[in-house]
Parts: C-alpha cells; structure tokens; sequence
C-alpha cells in the first residue's frame, strides 16, 4: 500500500504524538509543541502530568495556549506541500480515530476508550500504568454501538440513591476498622505474651534439666569410681597371695639349699669318726609344704559391672519417677470432660445415664444402625472430639483384665474388621492377658503393672503426640511419638470381654495432686 511520503519541512511541523502535520498545536512549559487533541488525549490517560518528549513533570495540569505563529506556519506546510491524500487503509479495514490528514489502519480497539488505534497512537497504552489496564481487542468499527450494548442490560439508580447507599457502606466499614485493629492489636498482645511465656519455661526447663542431669553424671561417676575400686581391691587380694606364696616357697628352696650343701660336704669326709660325730649332729630336714593343690587362680569379676549398673539403674528409677510425676502434673491441667455417644456404641454395650460409664452386657442388642455406630468391634467414642491443641482424660480399669482405650480419628471404619493402627486411625493402647500392647510399626509391649487402676490419656494434637500413665502409681506408660493427626480425634474406649463384676470402664475426674 503506498501512504503519503513527508517532506523534510513537513517533518519539523509534525506532532511527535500523532506524526502528522500540527492541527492546531499548543507548546508545554518545557518548549516542546503538540497537536491540542493529541496531547489532551495522553493527558487524559496519565497519573502524572509530563510532557511526552522529554518527560519534565508538570504539578498540574498545564493550562495549553495555540501557538498561532506555528499554527499558520503548519497551515503553509499544508498547502505547499503536496501530499496525497489517499488513506493507508484498504477497503473493510479499521482506520484510526485519532490520526489526522492521512489515516492509518488501526491495530488494535479500545473498548474502555472506544477508540480504534494505529500501532503509532496505540503507543501510550503500551507504555502509561492506567492506560495498560484497558482492554484491547482487534480493530473493531462502530465502537459508540458497542457501548450502547454493553450497557443496556446493566441496572441502572439514581446518582443520589447509590451515593447514599455507598456512603452507608462507607460508614460501616469505617466503623469496622477501628475495632479490626484492635483486634490485631490483642493478637499481637497475645502472640507476643505466648512468646515470653516459652522463653520462660524454657528456660526453667533447661535449669532443671540441667540439675538432673548434673546428678545422673555424678551417679554414674560415682557408680564408675566404685567399680573401678572393687575391680582393684580384688586385684590386690589376688597380687597378695601370690606374693606370701611366693615369699614361701623362696624361704623353703633357701631351707633345701642349705641343707643339700651340708649333706654334701659330710658325704665327702674320709675321717669315720668325724663322719660319725657330724652325721650324729646333723639336723634334721627342715619340714616343707605339699605344693601340688596350692594356686593362685585370676579374681573373678562376673557380676561386678552389672551390680554396679543395676544401683545406677535404681537411681534412674527414682529420677524417672520423679519426672513422671511432675509429668502427669502438667498434662492433668488440661483435662476436658467427656461422655460417651450412645449412637456409636456397638450393640452389645451398656451406657451409664449421665455417659461415664460402659460395659459388655453380653446380648447383641436391637438398635437402628447408622452410619456412626460400630458393628463387628465392641467400641464407643465420646461425643466430643478434638481438632487442635492439648487434651487429658482419666478412665478407671481396676481389676480388669482385658480392656482397650485411646484415640480414633473420625474416618474409622466402624463397620468392619480393621486392624489397631495408627495408619487405620488408631491410637490405641490395649491390655490383654496382663499385658500392654500399642499396635504401630513396632508393636510394643510391656507387662502390666501390679495394681494398675486408673490410665490417663494425653494428646497434643499440634505435635503429634499420644502418652499415657499409671495415674496412682504416677508413673509413665508409653508415648507415640511423631504420629500425623489430620482429622478430628474422639476418645474411644471397649471394655473388651465380659468379666463378672468387674467390666465396666469409668470415665473419672481428674484429682490433681500437690
């Protein structure tokens, strides 16, 4: 397509905007001159006002005056030079809307302006902030009837109306903020009193923890410094009578010595009355030891160093004991009272009234079933559950033999025959045949403790944990460690089999102690 070419008058008459000839052209403070429409147009799409050549920015908006010296000086330009006139659009293109004298094909439409652009005037929305946010779509003629279009469906109020409507809003969202941050200003309160309260009973743990451990290094010390002591004294006891041994069998080789040098020198005497008169005076054998069953055998130290280990071990005991007790302190202060949901008993069980007590009462019973109610195992959860935080309960099991108790996540299958674990949603600690067994990827077991009549339940949902004690006794049983919680946890508990007189579980209070 050829398009008119400028002369090299025309191009120092030419807006820098719009590349044409000036149409009535106004000059910025700066000195840099625009066609009126060109520049009031990018004006319109800027945040701040600066000239488009230099970029100087105006504080305000500058009040634009026609340059008529270069006004009638483009009008020359216009009528000397011969330009055609012919536009660079072909038939059933877009031209664009703000080119002036020749026309471009537009690129792109504007249908936030409604405006078609030239790739030259499309320049501003690809370089301005507020202009990039328009939406721009291929050239598209008669623009003013797409607005029509697009509005004519939208609802429409009076002015007043809404500004009284937005400025309700207005208010209230006014009077929300202040209440907002001070609510964020308590949080932070609160965040920040949480942070002081670690520091402290860190540091409180670490002084004590520092304390028992400074003791259990002077047990062992003091355990490796008698067993050294009875490892020497016993060596000395053997070094002894080997010495005296010794020592006696020197004095008794000196003692034949002797006597084999006398018997010696008279048996080489000629003289037989000399023979006879020192034979008559010879002493006799001085007496001597049977040696063959004397031994000096190695001190045995079978049984020391473990003698040694087991007072240190009693030791620990009692510092282990010590602990648990302060343990079981701190995780009876967040007891939470729970009771056991009827709609999740297995039929065969009983409730207490008030929901702290269950029992197997040996006859499958007739109950609507639901989804909530388990149907092959003898279970029941409580009717609370946990999603978050710290969480302690008491259960009574004296005198029972068989029982089962802890935590299930909420997606148990209560309808079938499942395994006890923590991947099925279990956590669990069950006696059976007076023994404690914890179903994980090691199954654990310990024998069951004499007397045991009361287990607490401690879950820190946060941090994966699950314990549980011998409350009387005060004593730890056994911890998962590490285990995922991603559902609500409930209680659960099964009394197991029946046991006449004796097959309730108890749900009891907790009965802090100093």
């Amino acid at each position: 397509m050829a398009c008119a070419n400028t002369s090299w008058s025309e191009e120092n008459f030419s807006c820098s905007i719009c590349l044409d000839v000036f149409d009535n052209p106004v000059t910025t403070t700066c000195g840099h001159n625009f066609c009126r429409t060109c520049i009031t147009r990018f004006w319109d799409g800027q945040v701040q006002y600066k000239c488009p050549v230099c970029n100087e920015i105006f504080h305000t908006r500058p009040d634009l005056q026609v340059n008529t010296f270069l006004s009638e000086l483009a009008a020359q330009i216009r009528t000397t030079v011969r330009v055609k006139e012919q536009p660079c659009v072909e038939p059933g293109e877009v031209p664009c809307d703000v080119c002036t004298g020749t026309q471009q094909k537009a690129v792109k439409s504007c249908l936030e302006c409604f405006t078609s652009y030239c790739q030259t005037h499309l320049e501003p929305h690809q370089r301005v902030a507020g202009l990039k946010k328009h939406r721009l779509v291929e050239p598209m003629d008669h623009l003013e009837d797409r607005m029509l279009t697009d509005h004519k469906s939208h609802p429409v109020v009076p002015l007043k109306e809404e500004y009284k409507v937005k400025t309700a809003q207005l208010g209230k969202r006014g009077a929300e903020v202040p209440q907002k941050i001070q609510e964020r200003k308590q949080k932070i309160k609160e965040i920040k009193d949480t942070v002081e309260l670690s520091n402290k009973d860190a540091d409180r743990e670490i002084a004590h923890g520092g304390q028992v451990f400074t003791a259990l290094i002077g047990c062992v010390e003091k355990g490796r410094d008698e067993f050294n002591q009875t490892v020497k004294e016993k060596l000395k006891s053997t070094v002894k009578r080997a010495e005296d041994l010794i020592k006696e069998l020197e004095q008794e080789i000196e003692d034949l010595t002797n006597r084999s040098s006398e018997v010696k020198q008279l048996s080489h005497t000629e003289d037989h009355l000399h023979f006879l008169q020192a034979f008559r005076s010879l002493k006799d054998p001085p007496p001597t030891r049977d040696w063959t069953p004397v031994e000096v055998r190695p001190p045995s130290y079978v049984g020391t160093l473990r003698r040694s280990l087991d007072q240190l071990e009693e030791t620990l005991n009692m510092e282990m004991k010590k602990l648990s007790d302060a343990e079981l302190k701190r995780v009876q202060q967040y007891e939470v009272d729970v009771t056991l949901d009827p709609d999740t008993a297995h039929p065969q069980l009983i409730l207490s009234e008030d929901g702290k007590q269950v029992h197997d009462g040996g006859v499958r019973k007739e109950l609507p079933d639901n989804p909530k109610r388990f149907t092959w195992h003898t279970f029941v959860l409580t009717r609370q559950s946990f999603s978050s935080g710290r969480f302690y309960f008491e259960v009574q099991v004296k005198d029972k033999t068989d029982w089962w108790l802890g935590m299930a996540r909420e997606s148990i299958d209560r309808k079938g025959l499942t395994e006890w674990t923590p991947e099925t949603g279990y956590w669990t600690l069950w006696c059976i045949d007076y023994t404690f067994l914890f179903n994980d990827k090691t199954d654990f077991r310990l024998p069951l403790r004499a007397g045991l009549q009361k287990v607490g339940v401690f879950v820190d949902y946060d941090e994966g944990l699950a314990s549980f004690y011998d409350v009387e006794a005060r004593v730890h049983i056994y911890s998962a460690t590490g285990c995922t919680f991603t559902e609500p946890l409930y209680p659960i508990l099964g009394p197991w089999t029946l046991e006449e007189g004796r097959n309730s579980l108890i749900i009891s209070p907790v009965n802090q102690t100093d």
